[in-house]
């Protein structure tokens, strides 16, 4: 390993450039001047440069890419929210372990995207898909893909096909774990202040939020259900509709801890009192959650484990030549329950 990467500097030396454009130009990735490709292959061949893995991989073919696609939505900085960092810090992590390249693609959220052509185009040799929904254009995408048994990987996301393959989390017993403590803490009028319905994660919250209710007795109560979209804008437009019912509620279960921020800096300028006032429970134990006042009692959720084992799984695969185009993946894992001063004391 260590080897290998002497070779590229000796080579980037040799030819003037940097070693990210030597690793373009052997893995083909991205446009490049003809004058600059031909001076990198002619230091490699100078230098007898071994090509890794991932050159190797497209002489035969291949890429040597896991694609991971996104959607592009304006205004919003995907790269600096939690959940989006973590998971794509956890697949770099796997990337880079293998000596594979990742490349990142964006789609329009509004428009079906062609995931099949990716592979056809050899523009990668598996991908990662994060940030979906279950809009009939990207369902219709995602099963085409389940059809083709391309190796592939949806991330935390839920569509009605046999042969999905996805990474997630187990959000419906944490979401129970998260209410269950704040009925442990005397809360009998427990409010929810969920995420957009179109992610099957929402789902999974609403329903682990309605078992711990059932199980101890309590009335569901679809007044005390606000929804929001995830952002910390649309937790602070929930405050007050949140401090209106604050006479009936005692506690309240946010889906995730950007919602929280928001929703608890909104009460506070209306005057609230927290935790005196009112209960919060969140949910992902982003790194903000420590820092809040109060602290946010909060769910862990492990997206860096998850973004890592899909990307693993995923390598896995296209190492094994002798394997199923792609067996399927089909895993969840467990979140923690981070117990902090806004669920009192």
């Amino acid at each position: 390993m260590e080897r290998g990467l002497t070779n590229r500097k000796e080579v980037a030396k040799l030819a003037g450039v940097s070693e990210a454009t030597v690793s373009r130009v052997l893995n083909g990735i991205g446009p490049m001047k003809e004058t600059t490709r031909e001076r990198v292959l002619q230091a490699a061949r100078q230098l007898n440069y071994e090509l890794n893995a991932v050159a190797s991989s497209f002489a035969r073919g291949r890429s040597g890419n896991l694609g991971v696609v996104l959607p592009h939505v304006p205004k919003v900085h995907l790269f600096s929210t939690y959940y989006f960092s973590e998971l794509l810090g956890g697949i770099g992590e796997a990337v880079h372990a293998k000596g594979y390249g990742l490349l990142l693609l964006f789609r329009d959220p509004s428009e079906a995207y062609d995931y099949v052509s990716l592979y056809r185009t050899q523009r990668v040799d598996a991908c990662i898909i994060l940030g979906s929904s279950a809009i009939d254009t990207e369902r219709d995408a995602v099963h085409r893909l389940a059809e083709e048994r391309l190796p592939y990987c949806v991330m935390d996301q839920r569509f009605d096909h046999p042969q999905l393959n996805i990474v997630a989390a187990d959000h419906e017993q944490g979401s129970y774990e998260a209410v269950k403590h704040l009925i442990d803490k005397g809360c009998r009028h427990i409010g929810f202040l969920n995420g957009s319905p179109q992610y099957s994660n929402s789902g999974d919250r609403l329903t682990g939020y309605r078992r711990a209710l059932s199980e101890a007795g309590i009335p569901w109560d679809e007044a005390a259900v606000y929804e929001g979209n995830y952002s910390r804008t649309s937790g602070k437009k929930a405050a007050a509709l949140v401090y209106r019912d604050l006479e009936r509620l005692d506690g309240i279960f946010v889906g995730n801890d950007r919602m929280a921020i928001g929703l608890m800096q909104g009460l506070r300028e209306l005057g609230c009192r927290l935790p005196e006032d009112l209960k919060v429970v969140a949910y992902d134990n982003s790194d903000a959650a420590s820092f809040t006042e109060p602290p946010l009692t909060t769910v862990k959720v492990p997206f860096y484990d998850m973004g890592k084992l899909a990307a693993e799984r995923l390598l896995r695969v296209l190492a094994d030549k002798a394997s199923d185009p792609c067996p399927q993946i089909k895993e969840k894992l467990p979140t923690e329950l981070v117990i902090r001063k806004s669920s009192g004391n």
